[in-house]
């Protein structure tokens, strides 16, 4: 059984979060990922907080289905070494500052002369074009810049940031969907390219009917909480032990709520009898169905409603989220052998195939040059050469590394 992206060889440059999850996706559909890292410590997410026995959970959450080799890259041998794997290589993927893999010989020009069927693929910032495409940028100024900041919290004088590194995430989504579309087309062409994608560019693409809005109406959206900015009621609501979440988005599913709530009049209130008329009249239409859901609990409530067709759902914590059976269930969390930790319970993919085997994650997240010298005798270089590279400290390998 084989993944789709099986033997296509990555040769992953990336570092942070952005350019890391593009190859965890990568890696996830059966690629062989090779993460090139700064011998002497490594990609620098490593050292970001909180850490379980010395270990980045940051990196943990994005290091897994990938093998690590560890290259000096102060050495004008490393860089020549990266140039040569790269030659052997179907995909670069990069997100270092604009001009710096110019800088060090590898600017993707000259990689495709080379070899024409390489793809690169680049994340930035802000995208190569433009007065800002120099900025070097992070999750929360992008977030700040696309306007997901402006749509989200509780009022326009608190604009809030997403609770996860959004933009980062999102961008190496997009360059992921990006190589395999650059794959597929290789297939036909024989040729590879350039595939680019930016934080900003990725979180701008998010932005939906928010942006159409201003887009088609010139509408400026502003943020409403947990309400949705067009439908009512569609959003969090109160039970007597706590917040739920339902979404009411037809005529239908609000008449049976109604009924559910022992409130069918309201199905027929003139202040209510569309969803126009509820979205005008939300903070009343939420008084009333507070009141009516301190009733019963939100397990009950969420019971009761999902049984009559009405989305509903519990606002969980990450502790509820990791122990939820439906997630347990469809193996989102996975368990692993790490090197240092023992068994651990990492987030997995969440795509299956039929040709897969049980659970996304083939390979633990791995330490700093453990395999260094396999991942070099994997792209047909000598014992010879993979020693001298060792003795002479352009790469490193740790002593159980294979």
């Amino acid at each position: 059984m084989t993944l789709p992206l099986h033997g296509v060889k990555v040769l992953d440059l990336t570092r942070w979060l952005a350019g890391p999850f593009c190859t965890t996706i990568l890696g996830d559909l059966g690629a062989d990922v090779a993460k090139v890292e700064p011998a002497g410590g490594g990609d620098l997410i490593r050292s970001w907080g909180p850490f379980d026995r010395g270990i980045s959970l940051y990196y943990l959450s994005v290091g897994r289905n990938k093998r690590s080799l560890a290259v000096n890259f102060r050495d004008p041998q490393g860089l020549t070494l990266i140039r040569d794997m790269a030659l052997q290589a179907d995909v670069v993927v990069e997100n270092f500052k604009p001009g710096a893999m110019e800088e060090m010989g590898l600017g993707f020009e000259d990689l495709r002369q080379i070899n024409p069927r390489l793809i690169c693929a680049r994340v930035t910032g802000m995208g190569s074009k433009g007065p800002r495409a120099a900025w070097r940028s992070v999750d929360q100024i992008a977030q700040g810049m696309s306007g997901i900041m402006s749509i989200t919290g509780s009022d326009s004088e608190s604009p809030t940031r997403v609770g996860i590194p959004l933009g980062d995430l999102v961008s190496g989504m997009w360059a992921a969907i990006g190589v395999q579309a650059a794959l597929t087309q290789r297939e036909k062409t024989g040729q590879g390219q350039i595939v680019e994608t930016s934080l900003l560019g990725g979180l701008v693409s998010l932005l939906c009917v928010q942006g159409q809005r201003y887009l088609s109406l010139g509408q400026v959206p502003v943020p409403i909480g947990n309400d949705h900015p067009v439908i009512a009621p569609y959003g969090a609501f109160r039970a007597h032990d706590g917040l739920f979440n339902i979404g009411v988005a037809n005529p239908r599913m609000w008449r049976d709520l109604c009924q559910s709530i022992g409130k069918p009049e309201l199905a027929d209130d003139e202040r209510f009898k569309s969803n126009d008329l509820r979205v005008s009249n939300r903070a009343l239409l939420g008084a009333t169905l507070n009141d009516a859901f301190q009733a019963r609990g939100k397990t009950e409530w969420t019971d009761l409603l999902v049984a009559v067709g009405i989305p509903a759902g519990p606002i969980s914590t990450m502790e509820e989220v990791m122990n939820d059976p439906q997630v347990l269930a469809n193996g989102l969390v996975e368990t692993v052998m790490h090197e240092v930790l023992g068994p651990t319970r990492l987030v997995g993919s969440p795509l299956r195939f039929e040709t897969q085997a049980e659970g996304s994650i083939r390979l633990p997240p791995p330490q700093v040059g453990e395999h260094s010298g396999a991942i070099l005798r994997d792209y047909g270089f000598s014992a010879d050469r993979i020693a001298h590279w060792k003795d002479a400290s352009v790469i490193e390998e740790l002593s159980t590394s294979a």
